[in-house]
């Protein structure tokens, strides 16, 4: 700190020196007759004005410092501040970057994990719906042995029941050729005395 402070000092000091020789010199330039030599004239006249404007420098020296001292601590300060908070951002972005790559890495397995769950939920799935179907198919054999059952029974009544016509109509052909009329009003006289009595 200090030693910013002599900086400083040693700047407005150089400064002033650089100003003064400046104006004295300008001075002498503007008093030579333009053929190189000195004038001395303007010693006479001009000292009052070079003592005053001296003067005038020296005041507005001493008022000017200790405003131009501050600004251009506080524009130091400033900047300091400016590089703290920069240096606090590079730190918060490196951090950040450190979690999004720590993220990146995490998603990777992540997304591997999900990539597994869904292959895990699919064979899952695949095996339910197999189990399902082959209980379905099940039933379906089932409902189609009752239903040939169901047919093969009616088939077999069907059957039957043509048997029994051919039978009774081949039955009635026999008998009818086997009858004779004199059986026939044998069977009539043995149905009325059946009704009779």
């Amino acid at each position: 700190m200090k030693k910013n402070e002599q900086q400083k000092k040693q700047l407005c000091a150089v400064s002033l020196i650089a100003v003064f020789v400046l104006i004295l010199g300008s001075a002498a330039w503007a008093s030579s007759d333009g053929d190189g030599g000195v004038h001395n004239a303007w010693l006479d006249i001009d000292t009052w004005k070079v003592l005053n404007f001296g003067v005038l420098v020296t005041v507005l020296f001493f008022l000017v410092k200790k405003p131009v001292a501050e600004f251009f601590s506080s524009r130091s300060k400033g900047i300091e501040q400016e590089l703290a908070d920069l240096e606090q951002k590079k730190a918060d972005a490196a951090k950040n970057l450190a979690d999004y790559q720590a993220k990146f890495q995490n998603l990777d397995e992540e997304s591997k994990q999900i990539v597994e769950n869904y292959i895990k939920q699919g064979e899952e799935a695949k095996q339910r719906i197999l189990e399902e179907a082959e209980a379905q198919a099940e039933k379906l054999e089932d409902l189609a042995k009752r239903n040939i059952e169901q047919e093969f029974k009616a088939a077999k009544a069907k059957l039957q029941e043509d048997i029994v016509e051919m039978a009774m109509e081949k039955a009635e052909s026999v008998v009818k050729d086997a009858i004779t009329p004199e059986d026939q009003e044998k069977l009539v006289d043995d149905y009325l005395k059946k009704v009779v009595a």
